[in-house]
């Protein structure tokens, strides 16, 4: 199919999963985008779509009854070799990563995972379909590092002179293999400017893997990063492929990179060094082709000095030190991030596109932003879904006294927004929001909500059940 027919209708996209809430969330989530969206529940069903209809892209999960993602993949692969497969799955683990994407799966997402995130991994795979025409190979590698370069430079919202300089500075710290060391408050922005500096560099066609050196185990960081053999130490049950491993010919982000023990950070020096690592338990070394990236919201000649990290590694990591300033800093950037993240939610949720009312700017420019662009992003993402319907948000729909004081706000029913880790909302949330929604238009009639989300009562018997083992206990969860 060339180029132009494609952009001559809409893009198809299949999603395959025993779910059916997912269908839902989903469906609304992508058609609200552009795209068309036919769901099935298992893969045999969607063997039938794909011998009948024309699809862009699969989205499958990987645990389903009969035949599951992998031969579903399979299929894709020897029979349509064109249209991109992306694996989801609530068993997430690194050696099923590893092997759907050997198996020629173009993206995998572990649940919960945001919808921002799937979002941006669907657009992203559309794009390269789009791009890939009969060009010569060089000529595309050529155009990709252009659209990247571009997109480095347009990313980042801003026009404060401390992020036009940013801008530029990853451009050209962008084109070096040397590590670099990203440092700023939470919240500021450090995953984007990461990411912004792999896509504009030539390992922009590899892979971008990020650890959060805060969130690992602190007995299993070691084969987090590096991978372990089979029987390497008790439960290790079979080899698992390690972060590194992972990033092969692409970008490691080591986020949180103050939190690693000591221990560790010899390692991941030795890495720096001699570019080669270990699996745990495993003798032999490999050859590590990664380009890392770290991050900290810690001043990290401060923990040299205290004598939490080393003095050698922080060196390895800072040949490229990059600081990015606190939204405090720069607030003359407040109105367009603002409408950025009013425009985004707006398109998400289906709503009229808003602007900011004058008193709701003024407040903001007199707040103190400790949360920094992430509080931001939060109270707009909060401001579109409390306007509803209206065009402009005001001050009491983002700080309204039933928020104040909150970072996690019980959400009343038919509202979702922001989780107050910053991240958006997980199809999981998203799911209990909308069966809260349809219990409460039913007079808490779980038959009645179940006919209206296209599911059975049982599976409304047993979400609200683990809503409340998982503690989401109140006046909204019906007994």
């Amino acid at each position: 199919m060339s180029a132009t027919a494609k952009h001559n209708r809409q893009s198809h996209i299949l999603v395959v999963d025993d779910e059916h809430l997912l269908h839902g969330v989903l469906e609304r989530l992508l058609t609200r985008h552009g795209m068309k969206v036919t769901s099935c529940h298992s893969a045999p069903d969607a063997l039938d779509v794909l011998g009948e209809e024309a699809v862009d892209l699969v989205i499958t999960d990987f645990q389903m009854p009969g035949m599951n993602g992998f031969e579903l993949l399979a299929h894709v692969r020897e029979s349509y070799p064109s249209i991109g497969v992306i694996m989801i799955t609530g068993h997430a683990n690194i050696q099923h990563a590893v092997q759907a994407m050997a198996n020629g799966a173009v993206d995998y997402l572990p649940k919960p995972f945001s919808t921002s995130a799937l979002l941006e991994r669907v657009q992203e795979q559309l794009a390269r379909l789009d791009a890939v025409e009969p060009e010569p190979v060089a000529s595309r590698a050529s155009a990709s590092r252009r659209r990247n370069s571009l997109s480095a430079q347009t990313s980042f919202v801003g026009e404060h002179p401390s992020i036009e300089s940013l801008r530029a500075l990853v451009v050209r710290v962008a084109q070096s293999l040397a590590p670099v060391f990203v440092h700023g408050e939470s919240g500021t922005g450090k995953e984007v400017v990461s990411r912004l500096v792999h896509e504009a560099s030539e390992r922009a066609d590899g892979p971008f893997v990020a650890i959060n050196c805060a969130n690992l185990p602190r007995e299993l960081v070691e084969s987090h990063l590096f991978g372990h053999r089979k029987g390497a130490f008790t439960g290790a049950v079979d080899d698992v492929v390690g972060a590194f491993e992972q990033a092969e010919g692409g970008t490691l982000l080591l986020d949180e990179v103050t939190e690693v023990e000591p221990s560790v950070q010899a390692k991941l020096l030795r890495v720096l060094q001699e570019q080669e690592y270990r699996r745990v338990g495993d003798p032999k070394p490999r050859k590590a082709n990664v380009r890392i990236i770290a991050t900290s919201n810690r001043d990290l000649k401060a923990a040299v000095a205290e004598g939490t990290f080393r003095e050698d590694l922080y060196h390895r990591l800072a040949v490229f030190p990059v600081t990015l300033p606190p939204l405090r800093a720069r607030r003359s950037d407040i109105p367009l991030l603002a409408e950025r993240f009013a425009e985004k939610y707006s398109l998400l949720y289906g709503l009229p596109l808003k602007t900011l009312s004058p008193d709701l700017l003024q407040r903001f420019q007199a707040h103190d932003w400790p949360g920094n662009v992430r509080e931001l992003e939060n109270m707009i993402h909060r401001g579109v879904v409390m306007a509803a319907e209206a065009n402009t948000i005001s001050a009491d729909d983002v700080m309204n006294s039933y928020f104040s004081g909150t970072g996690a706000v019980s959400a009343p029913v038919g509202v979702s927004f922001t989780a107050s880790n910053g991240e958006t909302l997980t199809i999981e949330e998203m799911e209990r929001h909308m069966i809260l929604e349809a219990l409460a238009a039913t007079g808490n009639n779980q038959r009645e909500a179940a006919e209206k989300l296209g599911i059975c009562a049982r599976t409304i018997r047993n979400k609200l059940k683990k809503y409340r083992e998982d503690g989401h206990t109140g006046a909204m969860l019906p007994m």
